[in-house]
């Protein structure tokens, strides 16, 4: 019986690089073993977590499960793989039998319980819990894990960006429209992301995260995604001089204009003569910069934004936009905005919003301008705007979010709790590796004020913990930590995602799901839980029972040395 899902309901993986051979040499040496030993059909249950939270933060976004069920529907060695890994030397001396076996193998007998893409996940709780024959399930270690660590990563680095960029202070009502708008991010990473996997899985899992376009194309595609992008530097210093632009036409929009084609240049200096009264500078903006402007608004007279820092922001870039899109609006279009990408992004932002503002009495459409910064942002940056009066209205983030230069890895792992009904667990010195054994089911208990209380885990046979009935939950490790908790909600936050080799139904939720439910359960979280500075950490427990099993297990398995 083959686990690909021949019926072709469930898409291959995306990267064409996930197959069966995507795994570390170990998974394949350790197989080989427990076939040898007869024990590849062994029943087992691995569970695969984090043992803390990225970034400094007290909660995690768990991403990644779609492909982890691409994968495994599509689970299968071919020939080809066989054949290289009977080249490698460590394989060489084994049995031919084993690579037969190895041909034959599938995820038939596995089952896969897991949370769902977009959930809120703390430390210790099961994000999949991967249950079926030994050698089967060992093999889908490596691959699940990569499948899992980074999504996961870019997914709450993006939420906790677009925390900081929509959690402002309180503005005066006599600043600037743009600076009372909630700004929104847009993810710029594909030319600093490592590699072209890494640029589609960052513009993917940003989305998750509440990333609301993205600047690469390809992932537009592929995921639906909201496309966006201006122009570079390059564009601009194309241009030398407006003779360069003369003749070029933009098409009357207006009523009035009935289709009629007409030249942009003379209308721009009629507004450049005019404003110059007024203010000098408008007369003496670079004029390469002007027409690099002008050939734009005739490329794109509906989407008309601008690239303001080429040469000088306030004196030039900033009064060569408004020129141009006094004439726009003449013609009957709407003028998106600007672009700041250098400089003190905070003060600019204000000095454009207020040149706007000057206009917008009789031109109501300088209220809407965006103003994106972009410039190596990352979470401190905005963190220290919010602390300041700005008018960013979008903020275009790339190399800190997709390189998650803060945390490169989230450290995810993928450990042995069961083998044939038998729990396991492995000991260490250091508290916080020490396996919590057994396969167990994870809860979150939820308060009277619709927030959650704690995550808890309960050895697998014990009873659901019941709404308004007192639960005793304790640290894991530590005996004198343990609370009293009356939930008025259980939420249990495993679903089973895949069974005998096929991808349960509707049991996930794609991207736009994810993305709502992950920006709903994080507004649930007590704000002192997500947080910025010194969050609250958020208490995971488990049951009495889990707790005397556990230390009971730990005392059996540690040796007792002789001393003498």
């Amino acid at each position: 019986m083959s686990g690909i899902d021949n019926g072709g309901s469930t898409p291959s993986p995306t990267n064409t690089l996930v197959t069966a051979l995507l795994t570390d040499m170990y998974q394949i040496s350790m197989t080989y073993a427990h076939w040898k030993n007869d024990r590849a059909d062994d029943e087992s249950v691995f569970e695969l977590f984090f043992r803390k939270n990225p970034f400094g933060g007290e909660y995690t976004i768990f991403a990644g499960l779609d492909e982890c069920l691409k994968f495994m529907a599509h689970f299968k060695f071919t020939q080809s793989d066989i054949n290289y890994l009977k080249t490698i030397p460590s394989m060489k001396g084994c049995d031919d039998a084993f690579f037969d076996w190895l041909l034959q193998v599938d995820t038939s007998k596995v089952k896969v319980y897991a949370m769902r893409d977009g959930s809120v996940a703390f430390p210790r709780m099961p994000l999949l819990m991967v249950q079926g024959p030994l050698g089967i399930a060992q093999l889908l270690e490596t691959t699940l894990l990569t499948l899992v660590n980074y999504p996961s990563l870019i997914a709450t680095n993006a939420s906790r960006m677009v925390l900081a960029a929509t959690e402002r202070r309180e503005v005066s009502e006599s600043l600037p429209a743009q600076c009372r708008q909630t700004p929104v991010c847009v993810e710029f990473g594909l030319r600093r992301a490592q590699g072209p996997d890494g640029g589609f899985s960052a513009s993917k899992y940003a989305a998750m995260g509440g990333f609301v376009a993205t600047s690469n194309v390809q992932a537009g595609k592929l995921l639906g995604l909201n496309v966006a992008g201006t122009h570079a530097h390059a564009f601009v210093q194309t241009y030398t001089g407006l003779e360069e632009v003369k003749g070029r036409t933009v098409t009357d929009n207006t009523e009035q204009g009935n289709g009629e084609n007409v030249e942009i240049l003379p209308k721009v200096l009629e507004y450049r003569h005019k404003l110059a009264t007024d203010n000098p500078n408008f007369g003496t903006t670079n004029d390469g910069e002007l027409a690099a402007f002008i050939a734009y608004a005739v490329a794109f007279p509906h989407n008309f934004l601008c690239l303001v820092d080429t040469y000088e922001t306030l004196t030039s870039g900033l009064l060569n936009f408004v020129m141009v899109t006094l004439v726009l609006d003449d013609l009957g279009y709407v003028p998106k905005g600007i672009r700041l990408d250098s400089g003190d992004l905070a003060y600019l932002s204000l000095e454009c919003a207020k040149c706007f503002a000057s206009f917008a009495e009789k031109r109501p459409y300088f209220h809407n301008l965006s103003i994106v910064a972009s410039n190596d942002i990352n979470e401190d940056v905005l963190h220290a705007l919010n602390k300041q009066d700005h008018a960013i209205t979008v903020y275009g983030i790339g190399t800190n979010l997709v390189t998650c230069q803060a945390q490169p890895a989230l450290g995810c792992v993928y450990k042995l709790v069961e083998v044939e009904g038998r729990p396991r667990m492995k000991l260490s010195q250091e508290i916080e590796k020490v396996l919590i054994p057994g396969r167990k089911k994870p809860y979150r208990l939820v308060g009277r004020d619709d927030r959650p209380i704690m995550d808890l885990l309960t050895g697998y046979d014990e009873s659901e913990p019941q709404t308004n009935v007192r639960i005793l939950c304790r640290h894991a490790f530590i005996e004198r930590k343990r609370a009293a908790v009356t939930p008025s909600r259980v939420e249990p936050l495993h679903v089973l995602v895949f069974d005998h080799g096929k991808v349960v139904p509707e049991a996930n939720r794609n991207l736009d799901q994810a993305r709502v439910a992950a920006a709903e359960e994080l507004q649930r979280l007590r704000p002192d839980v997500r947080r910025y500075f010194n969050p609250t950490p958020y208490k995971i427990a488990v049951t009495d029972s889990l707790f005397h099993f556990l230390h009971e297990l730990w005392q059996s398995e540690t040796p007792v040395p002789e001393l003498s």
